[in-house]
């Protein structure tokens, strides 16, 4: 696995960059990311550009020996192009055009814009396709940072009546999957519909669902704009950085598009604007949460050719404290190196750290880098300089071949955001729980799509999925995968209505509710009692003995008032409720064991991982731990069995 930086030389004196190249090849750095916000470095004024310190740096890097990723610089429009195009800002969703003076300030609907993208991709492109240092490319910067995925501009809205037409041919169609019979919302013309934003109440669910969809794929279009210019002149790899807990737009589809999904790995700065609970932060306050990189390494690996063989990698893996989050601390001594490392067990190609030096000036001044403002060597050089020859010595690590996937899905996520019914329901986390304890139960865990292929899963874990594909109960039979259901799975049709027959054979929802975080649903499985909370699906109980032979169903576990909290059945079960991590803990250990598959839980702060070839264990935790001995057999070839904080271990297998 290669090490990189993300640099800045437009930032800096010229006189600096040769010894700033030569400083990372010191420390085993081998690539660089440029030029995502240059813009107006390379184009000053409208039609002049200055290469010249572009072409500086490119062959100041390249005789240093590091191979570049050159960026379309499309993430920052500079100021004489909003001046003379000013449509093609973003809105936002209180109808307000989105103003100069940070970035990501355009509106993927803008046809100025994505003309204007094309025109300065393609001239950068031109510049240096054929330079041999330019190995890969970068489109753009984070697509939908700052919430800029949805825009409400008048462009949008035109953009939005072509799609729908596209789509549905016909309003009358539309009328029919959008229910709009409902509040005489009826439409007899495509342009009489506008965006879901400044009603007075609720918009209609199908109406904001296919803006979501129609945003997304906006974001695809935009991206496949500048990956065709890029192809017609160049065979290099292409990639382009997504972010962390970011749903509003359909990263599998991105990867089609591209060579290797990278991502952007900010574990502290999620963690303390995340979810979890004031003690989880405070015990992972220097570490981040012992899944967070985890979860999305496993997310993008299946973007870019699938979860097997998919090609990714870290983008901008962070360094030390952030500028961003409500807290900004200092990683753990060793965390750096141990993020670094997790990336390598999980089959990442390359960990670039962002940044190179701290800028000591604008927006991301209290961001730290490799380096501080002064140049001074920073705690995370130190460790990434002791990296390079492990990894070296290492070698090319494949992703191991697991038995357990975990389903994903972003229009499960859109969908929960447009009615949650329930101020705690919170699908994110509810994925997360569940990767969180397979994890803990020392399992490797892909996660993929629910158009994924199924072949070579014994066991499909799918917390919750509202559209059930119709063909995914006969891909899992033929894989011979069991489905395990989470709570609300089956309970919308594509068009975002209630289905009229049940999804899932057997498994009719006669009724659900959410209820306040206090409550708790008392559950008893196999003699043992446990706990479930925020959501509930009643399965229908009055079954007749013939109807349960058919569906060849088995209550496991019941609510206090005798109700299913969780069925099994040859191909599939289903869990009726939000578990707490000890009933949750219970039912993945039944369907496991049942398809033998062999568990061993963890101490808290421990994870382990492995390739095909080598073990890894990781300590995200403040004091030292101590693997079990069926763990780590083989020879160690770094760390020993007992792990000191921020410690790693790998041996053989």
């Amino acid at each position: 696995m290669k090490l990189g930086v993300c640099y800045y030389p437009e930032h800096w004196p010229q006189d600096q960059w040769a010894q700033d190249a030569l400083d990372m090849v010191d420390i085993g750095i081998s690539k660089v990311r440029i030029a995502e916000f240059a813009w107006s470095r390379i184009e000053p004024r409208s039609g002049e550009f200055d290469w010249a310190w572009l072409d500086k740096a490119v062959e100041t890097l390249a005789n240093a020996g590091l191979e570049i990723t050159m960026c379309t610089p499309t993430a920052t429009p500079p100021k004489w192009l909003i001046d003379q195009y000013p449509d093609i800002r973003a809105w936002d969703e209180s109808g307000h055009p989105r103003t100069f003076g940070s970035r990501r300030h355009y509106c993927f609907s803008s046809k100025t814009y994505r003309k204007e993208s094309q025109r300065i991709s393609q001239a950068i492109v031109e510049r240096y396709s054929a330079n041999p240092a330019v190995t890969s490319w970068q489109t753009d910067n984070e697509y939908g940072c700052h919430n800029t995925v949805r825009s409400y501009s008048p462009n949008a809205r035109q953009a939005f009546r072509i799609w729908l037409a596209h789509k549905y041919k016909t309003t009358d169609a539309l009328n029919t999957a959008w229910g709009t019979v409902f509040w005489s919302q009826e439409y007899t013309e495509f342009d009489q519909v506008d965006l879901p934003n400044l009603t007075v109440t609720e918009p209609n669910p199908a109406h904001v669902l296919d803006f979501y969809r129609f945003s997304s794929d906006q974001v695809i279009a935009f991206n496949r704009e500048q990956v065709d210019i890029i192809r017609n002149y160049s065979k290099a790899d292409i990639t382009h950085n997504v972010m962390g807990h970011f749903t509003r737009f359909n990263h599998y589809d991105l990867g089609k598009d591209i060579d290797i999904t990278t991502w952007d790995s900010y574990p502290l700065g999620f963690l303390d604007q995340g979810w979890w609970t004031e003690a989880q932060k405070q015990r992972w306050m220097r570490a981040g949460h012992p899944d967070f990189a985890a979860f999305h390494h496993a997310l993008y690996r299946a973007c870019s050719g699938g979860p097997r063989k998919g090609r990714w990698g870290v983008m901008e893996q962070q360094p030390g404290p952030v500028n961003w989050a409500p807290n900004n601390p200092v990683p753990r001594d060793g965390m750096v190196a141990l993020w670094t490392l997790e990336a390598c067990a999980m089959g990442a190609e390359y960990v670039s750290y962002f940044r190179w030096r701290q800028a000591p000036f604008a927006q991301e001044q209290n961001h730290a880098g490799l380096r501080d403002h002064r140049n001074i060597t920073a705690r995370a050089e130190i460790e990434a300089k002791g990296l390079g020859n492990f990894l070296g010595a290492l070698g090319k690590q494949d992703a191991a071949y697991n038995k357990i996937a975990l389903i994903f899905d972003y229009e499960t996520a859109w969908m929960f955001n447009i009615q949650p019914q329930s101020a705690h329901w919170n699908y994110e986390a509810l994925c997360f729980d569940f990767y969180t304890a397979l994890r803990r139960m020392g399992l490797g865990v892909d996660i993929i799509s629910p158009q994924h292929d199924l072949t070579g899963y014994t066991v499909v874990i799918i917390p919750s999925l509202p559209i059930i594909p119709n063909d995914l109960l006969e891909r899992a039979k033929a894989a011979n995968a069991h489905i395990m259901f989470g709570p609300r799975s089956g309970s919308k049709t594509s068009d975002y209505h209630v289905p009229q027959t049940d999804p899932i054979p057997g498994i009719n929802i006669i009724r659900s509710e959410s209820v306040r975080a206090s409550h708790v649903f008392d559950i008893e499985m196999d003699e043992q009692y446990y706990r479930g909370h925020i959501w509930r699906d009643y399965i229908q109980t009055d079954l007749t003995d013939a109807d349960l032979t058919v569906a060849n169903l088995k209550v496991e576990a019941e609510c206090d008032d005798g109700t299913p909290a969780f069925v099994t059945s040859k191909d599939y079960s289903y869990l009726a409720v939000v578990p707490d991590m000890k009933f949750l803990r219970a039912v993945l250990s039944y369907v496991l064991d049942t398809h033998d598959i062999e568990t061993t839980w963890l101490a808290k702060d421990v994870r382990v991982e492995r390739t095909q070839t080598h073990g890894f264990a990781f300590n995200y935790g403040s004091k030292p731990v101590t693997l079990r001995n069926n763990f780590a057999t083989g020879k160690f070839i770094q760390g020993r069995r007992t792990l000191p904080p921020a410690g790693v271990c790998v041996w053989e297998l």
